[in-house]
Protein backbone atom coordinates (compact mmCIF):
# COMPACT_ATOMS: atom_id res chain seq x y z
CA UNK A 1 0.00 0.00 0.00
CA UNK A 2 1.04 2.95 -0.40
CA UNK A 3 1.36 6.49 2.02
CA UNK A 4 -1.73 7.37 2.91
CA UNK A 5 -1.85 11.46 2.01
CA UNK A 6 -3.95 13.63 4.46
CA UNK A 7 -4.01 17.08 2.63
CA UNK A 8 -3.03 17.19 -1.14
CA UNK A 9 -2.78 20.45 -2.99
CA UNK A 10 -3.50 19.22 -6.88
CA UNK A 11 -2.72 22.17 -9.22
CA UNK A 12 -3.43 25.23 -7.17
CA UNK A 13 -3.16 28.27 -8.74
CA UNK A 14 -3.75 31.81 -7.07
CA UNK A 15 -3.31 35.52 -7.89
CA UNK A 16 -4.66 38.56 -5.95
CA UNK A 17 -6.74 40.94 -7.29
CA UNK A 18 -4.91 44.78 -6.83
CA UNK A 19 -5.37 48.15 -9.02
CA UNK A 20 -2.82 47.20 -10.81
CA UNK A 21 -4.18 44.11 -12.12
CA UNK A 22 -3.84 40.08 -10.88
CA UNK A 23 -0.82 39.64 -8.80
CA UNK A 24 -0.22 35.85 -9.25
CA UNK A 25 0.90 34.12 -6.10
CA UNK A 26 0.40 30.44 -6.66
CA UNK A 27 1.12 28.99 -9.83
CA UNK A 28 0.50 24.47 -10.50
CA UNK A 29 1.58 24.07 -6.98
CA UNK A 30 1.35 20.13 -5.83
CA UNK A 31 1.89 19.43 -2.38
CA UNK A 32 1.65 16.03 -0.16
CA UNK A 33 1.76 15.94 3.27
CA UNK A 34 1.42 12.10 4.50
CA UNK A 35 -1.25 11.40 7.86
CA UNK A 36 0.51 12.24 10.60
CA UNK A 37 3.73 13.45 9.59
CA UNK A 38 5.08 16.85 9.72
CA UNK A 39 5.61 19.12 6.92
CA UNK A 40 7.70 22.39 6.83
CA UNK A 41 7.53 25.08 4.28
CA UNK A 42 10.31 27.61 3.28
CA UNK A 43 10.54 30.26 0.90
CA UNK A 44 11.32 33.74 0.31
CA UNK A 45 9.43 36.42 1.82
CA UNK A 46 5.89 37.21 -0.15
CA UNK A 47 6.57 33.94 -2.37
CA UNK A 48 2.61 33.06 -0.99
CA UNK A 49 3.12 30.64 1.98
CA UNK A 50 0.70 32.72 4.18
CA UNK A 51 -1.73 31.78 1.24
CA UNK A 52 -1.03 28.22 1.63
CA UNK A 53 -2.15 27.99 4.69
CA UNK A 54 -5.68 30.03 4.35
CA UNK A 55 -6.36 27.81 1.32
CA UNK A 56 -5.83 24.44 3.73
CA UNK A 57 -7.53 25.88 6.49
CA UNK A 58 -10.67 26.88 3.87
CA UNK A 59 -10.47 30.44 4.33
CA UNK A 60 -10.24 30.87 0.92
CA UNK A 61 -10.67 28.87 -2.15
CA UNK A 62 -7.89 28.56 -5.26
CA UNK A 63 -8.20 30.34 -8.71
CA UNK A 64 -7.93 26.96 -10.19
CA UNK A 65 -6.89 23.54 -8.43
CA UNK A 66 -7.53 22.14 -5.59
CA UNK A 67 -6.85 21.54 -1.64
CA UNK A 68 -8.45 17.93 -0.38
CA UNK A 69 -8.08 17.17 3.11
CA UNK A 70 -8.24 12.85 3.54
CA UNK A 71 -9.57 13.15 0.03
CA UNK A 72 -12.40 15.95 1.00
CA UNK A 73 -12.36 18.57 -1.47
CA UNK A 74 -12.24 21.98 0.69
CA UNK A 75 -15.14 24.69 0.16
CA UNK A 76 -15.12 25.87 3.97
CA UNK A 77 -13.19 26.23 7.00
CA UNK A 78 -13.10 22.90 8.67
CA UNK A 79 -13.59 22.12 12.30
CA UNK A 80 -10.91 19.07 11.57
CA UNK A 81 -8.14 21.69 11.12
CA UNK A 82 -6.75 23.65 14.42
CA UNK A 83 -4.36 26.59 13.62
CA UNK A 84 -1.70 28.68 15.65
CA UNK A 85 -0.10 31.74 14.06
CA UNK A 86 2.81 34.50 15.19
CA UNK A 87 0.63 36.51 17.25
CA UNK A 88 -1.23 34.31 19.57
CA UNK A 89 -3.87 36.50 19.92
CA UNK A 90 -5.41 35.29 23.55
CA UNK A 91 -8.79 36.72 25.02
CA UNK A 92 -7.12 39.24 27.91
CA UNK A 93 -10.59 38.92 29.37
CA UNK A 94 -10.72 35.48 29.75
CA UNK A 95 -8.10 32.93 31.58
CA UNK A 96 -5.29 30.58 30.04
CA UNK A 97 -7.75 27.79 30.85
CA UNK A 98 -10.84 29.69 29.00
CA UNK A 99 -9.05 30.69 26.45
CA UNK A 100 -7.96 26.83 25.78
CA UNK A 101 -11.15 25.85 25.82
CA UNK A 102 -12.64 28.32 23.39
CA UNK A 103 -12.71 25.91 20.10
CA UNK A 104 -14.92 23.09 22.03
CA UNK A 105 -17.37 26.61 22.74
CA UNK A 106 -17.64 26.65 19.00
CA UNK A 107 -16.95 23.31 17.34
CA UNK A 108 -19.91 20.72 17.71
CA UNK A 109 -19.23 18.09 20.51
CA UNK A 110 -20.35 16.03 22.98
CA UNK A 111 -17.81 16.28 25.33
CA UNK A 112 -19.34 17.33 28.63
CA UNK A 113 -17.75 20.62 30.84
CA UNK A 114 -15.86 18.34 33.37
CA UNK A 115 -14.66 16.44 29.82
CA UNK A 116 -13.73 19.54 28.35
CA UNK A 117 -11.57 21.00 31.16
CA UNK A 118 -9.85 17.97 31.73
CA UNK A 119 -9.02 17.42 27.60
CA UNK A 120 -7.31 21.93 28.44
CA UNK A 121 -5.48 21.04 31.40
CA UNK A 122 -3.98 18.00 29.95
CA UNK A 123 -2.77 19.79 26.96
CA UNK A 124 -1.62 22.58 29.78
CA UNK A 125 0.00 19.94 31.50
CA UNK A 126 2.39 18.95 28.24
CA UNK A 127 3.64 22.05 27.65
CA UNK A 128 4.55 23.21 31.02
CA UNK A 129 1.81 25.56 32.15
CA UNK A 130 -0.29 23.58 34.75
CA UNK A 131 -0.55 25.91 37.69
CA UNK A 132 -1.16 29.04 35.45
CA UNK A 133 -4.36 27.99 34.37
CA UNK A 134 -6.31 30.96 36.07
CA UNK A 135 -3.38 33.44 34.74
CA UNK A 136 -4.98 36.08 32.37
CA UNK A 137 -2.42 36.12 29.14
CA UNK A 138 -0.80 39.64 30.01
CA UNK A 139 0.11 37.82 33.05
CA UNK A 140 2.72 35.23 30.69
CA UNK A 141 5.77 35.94 29.03
CA UNK A 142 5.72 35.77 24.99
CA UNK A 143 6.69 31.99 25.09
CA UNK A 144 3.95 31.24 27.44
CA UNK A 145 1.59 32.79 25.73
CA UNK A 146 2.55 30.88 22.30
CA UNK A 147 2.04 27.51 24.28
CA UNK A 148 -1.08 28.27 25.55
CA UNK A 149 -1.99 29.21 21.86
CA UNK A 150 -0.59 25.69 20.48
CA UNK A 151 -2.98 24.08 23.76
CA UNK A 152 -5.86 26.05 21.91
CA UNK A 153 -5.57 25.28 18.69
CA UNK A 154 -5.22 21.39 19.67
CA UNK A 155 -8.12 21.26 21.81
CA UNK A 156 -10.45 20.26 19.52
CA UNK A 157 -8.34 17.02 18.46
CA UNK A 158 -7.89 18.54 15.39
CA UNK A 159 -6.91 16.16 12.37
CA UNK A 160 -4.64 18.78 10.77
CA UNK A 161 -2.81 21.55 12.55
CA UNK A 162 -0.85 25.03 10.26
CA UNK A 163 1.52 26.59 12.10
CA UNK A 164 1.94 30.07 10.34
CA UNK A 165 5.14 31.25 11.95
CA UNK A 166 4.14 30.74 15.47
CA UNK A 167 7.70 30.84 17.07
CA UNK A 168 9.14 33.68 14.93
CA UNK A 169 8.59 36.60 17.07
CA UNK A 170 10.59 34.61 20.19
CA UNK A 171 13.87 34.85 21.39
CA UNK A 172 16.06 32.11 20.02
CA UNK A 173 16.03 30.36 23.39
CA UNK A 174 12.28 30.32 23.88
CA UNK A 175 12.10 29.24 20.25
CA UNK A 176 14.80 26.10 20.90
CA UNK A 177 12.83 25.43 24.26
CA UNK A 178 9.31 25.34 22.04
CA UNK A 179 10.73 23.45 19.34
CA UNK A 180 11.13 20.13 22.20
CA UNK A 181 7.50 20.91 23.26
CA UNK A 182 6.53 20.30 19.74
CA UNK A 183 8.24 17.18 19.58
CA UNK A 184 6.53 16.26 23.11
CA UNK A 185 3.01 16.93 21.64
CA UNK A 186 3.20 14.80 18.68
CA UNK A 187 4.69 12.01 20.90
CA UNK A 188 0.79 12.12 22.75
CA UNK A 189 -1.48 14.13 20.17
CA UNK A 190 -2.05 12.25 16.22
CA UNK A 191 -2.13 15.31 14.26
CA UNK A 192 -1.03 15.92 10.91
CA UNK A 193 1.08 19.60 10.57
CA UNK A 194 2.26 22.00 7.97
CA UNK A 195 4.29 24.35 9.71
CA UNK A 196 5.53 27.94 7.28
CA UNK A 197 8.88 29.20 8.95
CA UNK A 198 11.80 31.42 7.80
CA UNK A 199 13.92 29.48 10.56
CA UNK A 200 15.64 26.62 8.35
CA UNK A 201 17.23 25.42 11.75
CA UNK A 202 13.44 25.17 13.10
CA UNK A 203 12.40 23.33 9.77
CA UNK A 204 14.78 20.77 9.87
CA UNK A 205 14.47 20.23 13.63
CA UNK A 206 10.70 19.99 13.88
CA UNK A 207 9.80 18.67 10.03
CA UNK A 208 10.05 15.00 8.56
CA UNK A 209 9.90 16.94 5.33
CA UNK A 210 10.76 20.65 3.85
CA UNK A 211 9.39 21.76 1.06
CA UNK A 212 11.13 25.05 -0.57
CA UNK A 213 8.55 27.18 -2.48
CA UNK A 214 10.21 29.05 -5.64
CA UNK A 215 9.56 33.17 -6.03
CA UNK A 216 6.56 34.43 -6.83
CA UNK A 217 4.04 32.98 -8.10
CA UNK A 218 5.33 29.82 -6.31
CA UNK A 219 5.47 26.06 -6.73
CA UNK A 220 7.46 23.50 -5.31
CA UNK A 221 10.84 24.14 -6.21
CA UNK A 222 12.71 21.70 -3.92
CA UNK A 223 11.94 19.12 -1.44
CA UNK A 224 14.23 17.82 1.36
CA UNK A 225 13.41 14.75 3.67
CA UNK A 226 14.97 15.16 6.81
CA UNK A 227 16.34 11.61 8.45
CA UNK A 228 16.94 12.41 12.00
CA UNK A 229 14.68 9.91 13.23
CA UNK A 230 11.43 10.95 15.64
CA UNK A 231 13.86 10.93 18.60
CA UNK A 232 15.89 14.88 18.69
CA UNK A 233 17.31 17.01 20.75
CA UNK A 234 18.87 20.09 19.72
CA UNK A 235 22.31 18.56 19.14
CA UNK A 236 21.05 16.98 16.55
CA UNK A 237 21.51 20.24 14.48
CA UNK A 238 25.33 20.38 15.00
CA UNK A 239 25.85 16.91 13.24
CA UNK A 240 27.59 16.53 9.67
CA UNK A 241 24.41 15.70 8.16
CA UNK A 242 22.12 18.31 9.70
CA UNK A 243 24.65 21.01 8.58
CA UNK A 244 24.67 19.64 4.80
CA UNK A 245 20.70 19.48 4.92
CA UNK A 246 20.93 23.67 5.99
CA UNK A 247 23.39 24.76 3.31
CA UNK A 248 21.24 22.58 0.76
CA UNK A 249 18.32 24.65 1.94
CA UNK A 250 20.04 27.92 2.26
CA UNK A 251 21.22 27.24 -1.63
CA UNK A 252 17.79 26.33 -2.69
CA UNK A 253 16.25 29.98 -1.14
CA UNK A 254 18.82 31.61 -3.32
CA UNK A 255 17.79 30.13 -6.36
CA UNK A 256 14.23 31.23 -5.26
CA UNK A 257 15.42 34.90 -4.49
CA UNK A 258 17.15 34.57 -8.32
CA UNK A 259 20.55 34.96 -6.19
CA UNK A 260 21.87 31.46 -7.20
CA UNK A 261 21.01 29.35 -10.53
CA UNK A 262 19.78 25.27 -10.28
CA UNK A 263 23.21 24.47 -12.49
CA UNK A 264 25.00 25.86 -9.68
CA UNK A 265 23.08 24.33 -6.62
CA UNK A 266 23.72 20.67 -8.71
CA UNK A 267 27.34 20.92 -8.66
Amino acid sequence: MGVENQIEINGVTHAYQTDDGPLPVLEDLNIMVPLNSFVSVVGPSGCGKSTLTRLIAGLMMPDEGEVRLHGEVIKAPKSTVGMAFQNPVLLEWRSILQNVLLPLEIVPNKMSAKEKTARAMTLLSLVGLEGFEDKRPSELSGGMRQRASLCRALVHRPEVLILDEPFGALDAFTREDLWQIMHALRKEEAFTTLMITHDLRESVFLADQVIVLSGRPATAQHILNVNLGHERTLEDLYTVESVNMLAELRHQIQIAQGRSSATEAAA
